[in-house]
C-alpha cells in the first residue's frame, strides 16, 4: 500500500501541490495524511498515524524531506526504523527511494553527516561547558545540543541520566529542556510500572 504524508508550517500554508504530487504519484486521497505543524515541533499527531498504519511492504511517499523530518538527526532514525520494518520511502521531487540502490546509498550518506552532526555537537558542548565553569556560570545546552538531547530522549536511544552524562550537564538542565509532553506521560508510564 502507498501511504502520503504531507505537511504545512501554519493553517496560512497551502498544502495543494504536496496533495497532487502525492496523488500524481499514485497515492490513494483516502491514505494522504496532513499535518499542519512547524518542523522543529516534536509532535506531529498526523505523522504518528502515518507510522503506525505502515506494514511489512508498504512504501511512504512525501514530496520533500524537509516535509518528513525537522532535521538530519530526526530523518536518520526514522530512516533506519523503515528499513527495519520493510518499509520504503519514495521522496517524489528529490528522486530518493529506498526500494533501489541508490536510495539506500543516499540515507547511509545521511547517517554518516547525522553521526558527525551529533559528534561536533557534543565536542562543542564540551567546550562551551569548559568555558562557562571557568567563568562561573550555571550550564546550558545550545540548541542544536537541546534538539540532539530531544531526539535521543524520544527515540528511547538514552535516559535523561545518560544525556546529561553526554553533555556533561546536570539532569535538571536537561530536563528543562524537553518537551513536557513528552517527558511526563513517559514518567507517569514508569510509576505506574513500579507500582504492585
Amino acid at each position: 500500500m502507498l501511504i502520503g504524508y504531507a505537511r504545512v508550517s501554519t493553517a496560512d500554508q497551502n498544502p495543494d501541490h504536496q496533495l497532487d504530487a502525492l496523488l500524481r504519484a499514485g497515492v490513494d486521497r483516502d491514505n494522504i495524511h496532513l499535518d499542519t505543524a512547524s518542523g522543529a515541533k516534536a509532535s506531529r499527531p498526523k505523522l504518528d498515524l502515518v507510522l503506525q498504519l505502515l506494514r511489512e511492504g508498504d512504501t511512504l511517499k512525501v514530496t520533500r524531506l524537509d516535509r518528513l523530518s525537522r532535521s538530519v538527526l530526526h530523518l536518520v532514525p526514522l530512516g533506519a526504523n523503515l528499513r527495519e520494518r520493510s518499509i520504503g520511502l519514495h521522496v517524489i521531487e528529490q528522486g530518493i527511494d529506498t526500494s533501489t540502490m541508490e536510495g539506500r546509498a543516499m540515507f547511509g550518506m545521511l547517517s554518516v553527516l547525522a553521526e558527525l552532526q551529533r559528534e561536533l555537537i557534543v565536542a562543542n558542548t564540551h567546550d562551551t561547558l569548559a568555558a562557562a565553569q571557568a567563568r562561573g556560570r550555571r550550564p546550558s545546552l545550545t540548541p542544536d545540543q537541546a534538539a540532539l538531547a530531544q531526539q535521543l530522549y524520544d527515540a528511547r536511544e538514552k535516559t535523561v541520566q545518560q544525556i546529561a552524562d553526554l553533555f556533561g550537564v546536570p539532569r535538571s538542565t536537561v530536563y528543562g529542556y524537553l518537551d513536557r509532553t513528552k517527558t511526563v506521560p513517559r514518567q507517569l508510564k514508569k510509576n505506574a510500572a513500579a507500582k504492585p
